[in-house]
Order: C-alpha cells, then sequence, then structure tokens
C-alpha cells in the first residue's frame, strides 16, 4: 500500500515539475496580456501538460495491475479505482485550481514578474493539492480492499 502511495505521488510530482516549467514559460510569453488572460491560458497550459504527462505515467506504473492471467483487462477492477481516484483527484482539482488562478492573478496584480507569478502561485497550489489528493485517496480508500 505505501508502495502505490509513493508512485502515484511520485507521477503527480513529476506531472507538476513539466507544467511548472511549461507554464512559466507561457506566462511569460504572454507578458503583455492582461492580468485575467495571462492568468486563464498559463492555468490551461497547465491542466493540458499535467495531465497529459500524469495520465503516461499512471498508465506505465498500473498496466500490469489490471491484467488478467488470460492477458485481458480486468474492466472491473479498472473501472473501480478509476472511479476512486477521479474523485479523489477531482476534489484536490477544484481546490488546486482556485486557489492557483486568485495566486498568480494576484501576484501579477502587485507586478511580479509573469514566470514568477506562475512559478509561485503553481509551486503553492501544488502543496496544498499534494495534502488534499493523499487526504482524499485515504478518504475514498483508493488502496485498500487489495488495490
Amino acid at each position: 500500500m505505501l508502495h502505490e502511495y509513493l508512485k502515484l505521488n511520485k507521477n503527480i510530482l513529476i506531472a507538476f515539475a513539466a507544467s511548472i516549467i511549461i507554464s512559466a514559460i507561457i506566462a511569460q510569453i504572454l507578458s503583455e496580456q492582461t492580468a485575467y488572460l495571462n492568468t486563464t491560458f498559463t492555468t490551461i497550459t497547465d491542466y493540458v501538460i499535467y495531465f497529459s504527462v500524469f495520465s503516461m505515467l499512471f498508465y506505465f506504473d498500473n498496466r500490469k495491475k489490471y491484467r488478467l492471467a488470460s492477458g485481458r483487462t480486468d474492466t472491473a477492477k479498472l473501472k473501480h479505482d478509476l472511479k476512486k481516484l477521479v474523485t479523489s483527484l477531482g476534489i484536490a482539482e477544484v481546490v488546486y485550481t482556485v486557489v492557483r488562478w486568485v495566486l498568480q492573478y494576484y501576484f501579477l496584480t502587485i507586478n511580479y514578474d509573469p514566470y514568477l507569478a506562475s512559478f509561485t502561485s503553481q509551486g503553492i497550489s501544488t502543496i496544498i493539492y499534494m495534502l488534499v489528493v493523499n487526504l482524499s485517496v485515504k478518504i475514498t480508500r483508493l488502496y485498500k480492499d487489495g488495490n
């Protein structure tokens, strides 16, 4: 069970690292935009990169977990775990999005450089996200019941 938590957290942190770097670059490229547009486009970029990287890593770490001896996929177990994962990530994503958008907008309005506003807001939001997602995973018992 601890191993599963570590793999999940590793995947989340790698995905966030990729999205933090690319989001900061996009924020700087869009530095001439108004604060709310810069923040919105940067947040969209963040999500595209994060979910692309996280999905790929999660798949590679768990693809054997859902294989039956016959070589087919255990769709019942996969659906069961995906519901718990989506619930856990979904709750954390709502918190993350609100905190990230508000913080980046605030930092831009007090004249932080766009890349720094993006980096700082995403860093703070990531810490909060990690706390919420790990608590949610425990509550939904994603890694209980033989998972």
